[in-house]
This record gives C-alpha cells, structure tokens and sequence, in this order.
C-alpha cells in the first residue's frame, strides 16, 4: 500500500518536474524570440530592482502601495526627460553633421594609403591590393550611411522604450510577486527549496550586473564626452556615447569605441599633439574602468574568474556575435549558479545516504 502511493507521488511529481521545465523553457524562447518585447522588459527589471526598496518606506508614510509605485515611477521619468530631451536633438544634429565629414576622412585615408604602399613598394618589394582599401572605404561608407538614415527608427525605437519601459515597471513592482508565486506553486515539491534560492541569488545577480554595466558605460561616458569636449574637438556627446555605448561588450568594446573617435581627428588634425591627446584620453579613460570601476561594480557582482570571462565572450561571440558577447557574462554567471545548486544538491544527499 506504502508503496503503491510512494509510485504515484513520485509520477506526479516527474510529471509536475515536466511541466515544470517545459513553461520555464517555453517562456525563454518566446522571450528571446521577441527581443522589442524581452529588451525594454530587461531594462524594467533592472529599474524595479533599484526603486523597489522606495515602496515599502512610502507605504510605512500611509501610501497604498499602488500609488506609491506610481510617485517612484513619476518621480524616475522626471529626473530622467530633461537629459533625454536634451540629448535626443543633439544626437540626431551630430549625426547629420558628420556625413559631410565622410569624404575627409576617406581623403585621408587614401592619401595615407598611397604613401603606405610607395614605402613597401621601395624598402620590402611587396604591392599592396588597391582593391582592400576601396572594399575598406565602401564597407565604412556603406555603414556610417546606413546609421544615419537607420537614426529615425532609432529615435522611434527610443519613444517606444520610454512608453514600455515605465509600463513594464509599474506591472513588475505591482504584480511581479503575484507571478512569482505562480512559478512557485506549479514547482514540484523537491525543487521548491532550490528554485526559490535559485531566482533570488539569479535576480540580485543578473539586476546587479546589469547595472554595473550600464553605470560603468556611463562613467565612460562622461569621461569622453567631458574630454572631448575640453579638448574642443567636434561631435563630442556623439563620439562619448559611442564610446559608452560599445563599452558594454566585455574586453573589445574600448577599442572598437575608440576607433571613430581617434579616425576623425586623425583625418580633422592630423598625427600631432590633438590626436595624441585624444589617445591618451581613450587610454586613461579605459585604464580607469579595468582597474577602478570593472573590480568594483562588475567583477564582484558575477564572481567569475577572468579566464571564465574570456572564455564565456569568446563562446558568445562565436555563437550569437555582439549581442552574444553582452550577454555572455551574465549567461555564465547564472550557469555557475545553476552548477553550483546542483553539486550542493547532490553532495547534501550523498550525506544524507551515508548515515
């Protein structure tokens, strides 16, 4: 009898474990397969988990918890419209201006070019292919016009972030515990202990990363941006985001965002005091964020050892190319949670057994 019952509780909790996983996966591809929806809802994750702790202090004020959702809200959107509103004209300013600077550039480097290959030419006997720089100058043409006529879908995709984010927010903050709490009762009973700590330490860590980076992409930049514009060197706040914009890519990301910044005066200025001020700014800039601000706010948060991070950007890069190197970090940080759930699971049951 003992038995027969034990059978039946162990196939309905493989079947409750089935369909357990079956909605988990379900809901990471559906999400991963929308990414206009999975992004802004990311981003409202992270915020929910800064402005979160301000609920209950406005509840404790005799604030119902709905409204007080909504004075944080209000209060976020409008410490954050006045550098949005400011920055959004500027962008789109800069943006246009610099097309009218595309053809410097290529000037310089052709001219460059020729000179390149006359000395390899004369000192090694070697002639260079003309036709890498034309597919050079033709690809980078291509691109910066692209960029610039893809700016109104970027600047649509922009209001369409400021009308989801908040509302995925709200909804969060409001209802996030409710769904929770669904996930939680169609858990099976032997995973219920685990998956609870799972998502706690999955959530304090995949929130803090993501605003580690996203404060660490802002210091940059301000850094360039601030320095640029010190220097009075043109399209500063858009060759500044460039750079803390690319910087969110782990290890390749400086350089890459370096490299428009450092092209333009090179071609405005050419190799004298200007461009070796502005790479000495890029350096700096970066020396700062891996030796202050990555072990600070990033490293400790994802507790990885940097051969796992190297290793988890290259495997990103290889299977999904730039977004995969962004989210690599994370990725890894929460397998290793995973990893390290199932070894304490199965050494604590090994114990158990052995007394």
């Amino acid at each position: 009898m003992i038995e027969k019952h034990l059978s039946k509780w162990r196939n309905r909790e493989i079947a409750r474990t089935v369909f357990f996983f079956t909605v988990i996966i379900v809901m990471i591809l559906a999400l991963a397969s929308v990414p206009r929806v999975s992004a802004p809802l990311l981003l409202a994750y992270v915020i929910s988990l800064m402005i979160r702790p301000g609920v209950p202090i406005l509840m404790k004020l005799g604030i119902p918890r709905t409204l007080a959702i909504i004075a944080l809200l209000m209060g976020l959107i409008g410490i954050s419209a006045w550098p949005i509103t400011k920055a959004v004209p500027l962008i789109s300013d800069e943006a246009r201006n610099l097309q009218f600077y595309i053809p410097k550039v290529e000037s310089y480097i052709t001219n460059r070019y020729v000179v390149v290959k006359k000395e390899l030419k004369e000192k090694a006997g070697y002639d260079l292919n003309d036709s890498y720089l034309y597919d050079f100058l033709e690809n980078s043409n291509k691109y910066v016009t692209n960029s610039i006529l893809a700016l109104p879908k970027w600047l649509a995709s922009l209001l369409e972030w400021v009308f989801l984010v908040p509302l995925f927010t709200f909804f969060i903050l409001k209802d996030g515990i409710v769904f929770r709490d669904i996930l939680l009762n169609i858990c099976p009973n032997t995973l219920f202990e685990r998956f609870y700590s799972l998502t706690h330490e999955f959530g304090k860590k995949i929130g803090g990363y993501i605003f580690a980076k996203f404060v660490e992409a802002s210091i940059i930049f301000v850094i360039i941006t601030a320095g640029l514009w010190f220097l009075d060197i043109r399209f500063s706040f858009l060759l500044g985001l460039v750079a803390g914009i690319t910087n969110i890519i782990p290890y390749v990301g400086p350089v890459i965002g370096a490299i428009p910044g450092l092209i333009y005066v090179l071609a405005e200025y050419g190799a004298g005091g200007t461009f070796a001020a502005i790479a000495i700014l890029y350096t700096v800039a970066n020396a700062i964020d891996i030796a202050i601000v990555f072990p600070i706010l990033v490293s400790r948060i994802v507790d990885l050892h940097p051969l796992v991070v190297v290793v988890s950007v290259i495997l990103g890069s290889q299977s999904m190319g730039v977004l995969g190197m962004v989210i690599s970090i994370p990725l890894a940080a929460a397998l290793k949670l995973i990893i390290l759930e199932i070894y304490q699971s199965i050494y604590a049951r090994r114990n158990n057994s052995s007394f």
